[in-house]
């Protein structure tokens, strides 16, 4: 199933005026590598010394959410603090009917009060290791692209498993330099999370989708989740305090968080391929489901709780896609691309590389719609589908060597893969169906009725007819029922009458092979030239430039710094007072209306207080819930969103007006204490 991702990672406006051609290693740019971090350039830049504890201690605190997003340990008993977006699927899993917590917020009093999340899982990043050398040496015999891919997904899974039986980690091998470098990540799991506090939605989320990637900014976003192990509270390896002074105009501030993916070293076909046809299609699929769920969300109170998640997150990536759209529209960005790949193409003087990037990008407009709907699964948006397609997968792969399994049914993905199918979050029957028929919709207007896989699914059936009756007639929903399906092994499976495992089963074999066309045609090409690219790049620029993002552990650095716009100044940071002024001047209007929790406290608090700031450092989607840190290690905030000239950010790296934004240590003492009475919270975080 393709579910909307909170991660969705194209986020791009328009360029700020005059940026021209794109330098290297300039300003503070960088998502760096843990294992190669910037010594020298902080340093030159900021006279920091960047100390191997100081490095450790932050790799350790630092949190990746695997729901999407990232945070960090905040205390000594398992304490995490994250975006309240982030944390926003489970609040909506945790909700009911009678109980809506992403809108009444939540408070746990005693331990005893947490409540546990049915299926998230908390990363910790252990250790790196460089295996680059064995899998180029398990590709190299290999002259197509199929066995060059067989290969390599073959030691790719086979390092995977010998780390996870050695050390019991959860064992990653991840690409870099789209293809240039493989690093192994070894992590350590935490599945027993339970939630501690949230505010409520409207003053985490203030100002909705209108102040969404603006700048001031007036939100309290964050929330506190507690990790055990076993029942006992667990003992991070390290973890930050609250500083609630926070930073001031001019300091340097670090994030260590896991953004999820950048385009900043792709070459101009791919950018093009991306402007020509991934974004435009893409954002007609996004304009439709929003619209969908936008419908469904009106007919009812519950109805718009239940889709308020998704709906939220749908209507995100919209904006942030049609920025990005915008920014590839953009000639002074696409000159500045051309003449960086120019500069490369000299210095090695062999074209071939860029010529097969280009030639996998026209095979792949020729079938990314079919890919997009089919296998990615943009065609059927719904819970059940994923669940069922999971349950035929894994069936079917699980009797194959664990090198020649799809990616994510490998025995290194096993755990992670349970601890989702098997998740006891509700699912929403009438959403369930407004999604399906939406996206079943979707997939017959833009591959056509006659396409074979529209008439197949269809059959001759309106889409909205289909969607009833498979969602009606399947009982997936029951937790133990999936248990039984993936028990009972492929036998099971191919005679189960559940409707929408018989759905799942339809489309995989189309799906199937469009994926492996994609495989081998488009990704296997790509990455070998890539490769290639990586090595002309470290030719001519050696590692001053990091790799894009990975949704792997990184460090940012920058200023608090203020930007101008239309003549004026932009302070660094907002105050409560401003949040308040903000809420009369909108008359308390949705989405700028404070709860009452806030306004009962309006005379007894400080309007003084700092609620966010903004500096340069390096972020992007995936950064949410990223720890914001000062020289000494404090937590002086926690990334939440950037400004609309930093949108430009998935692409080209600028400071001229490109800021993060942070909720400010301050407000999240204050909001405590003053607000919610969570004073032994407070006690367990603060500096």
């Amino acid at each position: 199933m393709m579910k909307v991702s909170r991660l969705f990672l194209y986020c791009l406006f328009s360029l700020v005026a005059g940026l021209g051609a794109i330098s290297v290693g300039r300003s503070d740019e960088g998502m760096w590598l843990l294992n190669d971090p910037p010594h020298a350039l902080l340093k030159e830049r900021h006279q920091f010394d960047l100390t191997q504890p100081w490095l450790d201690r932050a790799q350790a605190s630092s949190v990746r959410f695997n729901s999407g997003g990232s945070g960090a340990f905040v205390s000594g008993r398992g304490l995490v603090i994250t975006n309240h977006h982030v944390g926003a699927d489970a609040l909506a899993k945790l909700s009911t009917p009678s109980r809506d917590l992403l809108k009444d917020g939540f408070l746990a009093q005693r331990a005893e009060d947490e409540l546990p999340c049915p299926d998230l899982e908390l990363n910790v990043l252990v250790s790196i290791e460089d295996v680059t050398a064995r899998i180029e040496e398990a590709v190299k015999a290999k002259t197509d692209a199929a066995g060059q891919n067989a290969a390599r997904r073959s030691v790719m899974a086979l390092i995977e498993k010998e780390s996870l039986e050695k050390t019991g980690l959860r064992s990653d091998v991840v690409t870099l330099y789209h293809g240039g470098m493989y690093h192994l990540y070894r992590y350590r799991r935490y599945t027993e999370v339970k939630l501690a506090f949230a505010p409520e939605s409207s003053v985490a989320g203030f100002g909705g989708d209108v102040d969404n990637f603006e700048y001031p900014r007036h939100g309290l976003d964050f929330c506190l989740f507690r990790v055990y192990d076993k029942g006992v509270p667990v003992v991070p390896g390290a973890f930050l305090r609250l500083h609630p002074p926070g930073p001031a105009e001019g300091d340097l501030v670090f994030v260590t968080g896991h953004p999820g993916s950048t385009q900043r070293l792709e070459t101009v076909a791919k950018l093009e391929h991306r402007r020509d046809h991934l974004h435009p299609f893409t954002l007609s699929y996004l304009r439709m489901l929003e619209a969908a769920l936008g419908q469904y969300a009106a007919t009812s109170p519950d109805a718009a709780r239940q889709a308020s998640r998704e709906l939220h997150s749908v209507a995100n990536s919209r904006k942030a896609l049609s920025g990005q759209y915008q920014g590839l529209l953009d000639a002074k960005l696409m000159s500045g691309k051309m003449e960086e790949e120019k500069r490369l193409q000299e210095a090695v003087t062999d074209a071939t590389p860029w010529a097969r990037l280009a030639a996998a990008c026209q095979a792949h407009a020729q079938f990314q719609r079919d890919h997009a709907l089919l296998e990615r699964g943009f065609g059927f948006d719904s819970d059940l589908f994923g669940i069922a397609r999971t349950i035929v997968r894994l069936s079917e792969e699980s009797d194959k060597p664990d090198g020649d399994r799809l990616r994510e049914y490998r025995d290194s993905n096993r755990k992670s893969l349970e601890l989702s199918l098997y998740s006891p979050a509700p699912i929403h029957v009438p959403l369930e169906k407004v999604r399906l028929t939406a996206t079943l919709t979707f997939l017959a207007e833009a591959l056509g009725v006659k396409h074979p896989e529209v008439a197949r699914l269809l059959a001759g059936r309106q889409p909205n007819r289909v969607a009833s009756e498979v969602v009606d007639g399947s009982r997936l929903a029951d937790v133990q029922e999936r248990r039984r399906l993936v028990a009972g092994g492929r036998a099971a499976v191919a005679s189960s009458t559940d409707s929408m495992i018989r759905l799942a089963l339809l489309v995989d074999p189309a799906a199937r092979a469009v994926r492996k066309k994609a495989e081998e045609e488009v990704e296997e090409p790509e990455r070998q030239a890539m490769a290639r690219v990586a090595q002309a790049r470290f030719q001519l620029y050696g590692r001053s430039m990091a790799p894009d993002a990975t949704f792997t552990l990184r460090l940012a650095f920058g200023v608090v710094k203020p930007y101008a716009e239309n003549g004026q100044m932009v302070p660094v940071r907002t105050t409560v007072a401003g949040l308040f002024a903000r809420h009369d001047l909108m008359g308390g209007s949705e989405p700028f209306h404070l709860p009452a929790s806030w306004l009962k406290a309006r005379d007894r608090i400080s309007g003084d207080t700092p609620l966010n700031f903004i500096s340069t450092a390096d972020t992007i989607g995936g950064n949410s819930g990223s720890p914001v840190i000062d020289r000494q290690g404090r937590l002086i905030g926690v990334n939440f969103d950037r400004n609309r000239p930093g949108l430009v950010r998935n692409f080209v790296y600028t400071d001229v007006g490109a800021r993060h934004v942070a909720v400010h240590a301050g407000a999240i003492a204050l909001a405590l204490r003053d607000i919610y009475g969570a004073k032994a919270l407070l006690a367990e975080i603060l500096d």
